[in-house]
């Protein structure tokens, strides 16, 4: 008797999710659907690529060669990337390479391209790291997770990464907003952290701009087929500045990226319907 109801409790909840997957309108199913899609396929590949990194730990050529193949899930959420001046991420150098924060599909925009910047180590938060195997996998391809609740050891950690970025020519990329930006309309204030970093080590600063994800409305559960626009900017130099120019290289930096933003945000909101489902009108 218990198995026949677990059978038809089984055959409910599979019917009511493959009705909403194929439903025309949006719902809360379609929506994660597509969030959990892009989550899973990143496990199969952290799954498939662990026993190959184990063998060449930290070496930020194992993110180039995984990004290579979890970009390809975005043929299957429908997002398109598209790269602006992309020849600032080419020049084999030490830099650090900053970007506006929205969603955690962000990381998409980042793998599309990372074969452009090709030697790059990303900096997380600890916490990503103990979601395995997507964690252990982003650490042995040379993703540098810190603590933001301890600034002496986050601080220690991103000296080391920034000597090795020096030492072997590796973009370092953060997200000096520290959190997902659900303004749609600007940017968050920036963290010093990465100015920090380029001072010290004297290495420029690239800014890349990410435009708003129109297509995604949470509150409606939306999640439209779509396109980015990845700019890459001129970088910043920071040779001959010191820790004391560090405030007005952050306001110089934040105010040229959120111009970019706010320019990428008229370009592909006017190419939308008038009655197309915004976040910024709920």
């Amino acid at each position: 008797m218990l198995d026949k109801i677990i059978y038809m409790v089984a055959i409910i909840i599979v019917s009511y999710v493959l009705k909403q997957l194929f439903s025309e309108t949006p719902n809360f199913v379609k929506f994660k659907s597509k969030f959990l899609l892009f989550y899973i396929w990143t496990s199969i590949t952290a799954v498939m690529l662990l026993p190959f990194f184990v063998f060449n730990p930290k070496n930020v050529k194992n993110s180039l060669f995984g990004s290579q193949i979890v970009k390809h899930v975005t043929k299957v959420i429908e997002v398109k990337w598209v790269l602006r001046n992309g020849k600032v991420l080419t020049e084999d150098r030490g830099a650090v390479v900053v970007s506006n924060h929205q969603s955690s599909i962000d990381i998409l925009g980042m793998f599309n391209i990372w074969h452009v910047a090709d030697k790059v180590a990303a900096i997380a938060r600890k916490e990503i790291f103990y979601v395995w195997p997507f964690g252990l996998a982003a650490y042995l391809a040379g993703v540098v997770f810190i603590d933001r609740n301890n600034s002496k050891d986050a601080y220690k950690q991103l000296k080391i990464t920034s000597e090795v970025m020096i030492k072997n020519k590796t973009k370092i990329w953060l997200f000096p907003e520290g959190t997902r930006n659900k303004d749609f309309t600007k940017l968050l204030p920036f963290k010093k952290g990465a100015f920090n970093i380029a001072v010290a080590a004297q290495v420029p600063i690239i800014p890349v701009v990410f435009s708003p994800y129109y297509f995604i409305n949470r509150k409606k559960f939306i999640f439209n087929k779509g396109h980015a626009i990845i700019q890459c900017l001129e970088p910043v130099p920071t040779v001959g500045l010191s820790m004391d120019d560090v405030p007005e290289l952050i306001i110089k930096v934040r105010n040229t990226m959120d111009a970019a933003y706010k320019e990428l945000s008229k370009e592909v909101l006017s190419a939308l319907p008038p009655n197309y489902p915004l976040a910024i009108e709920d």
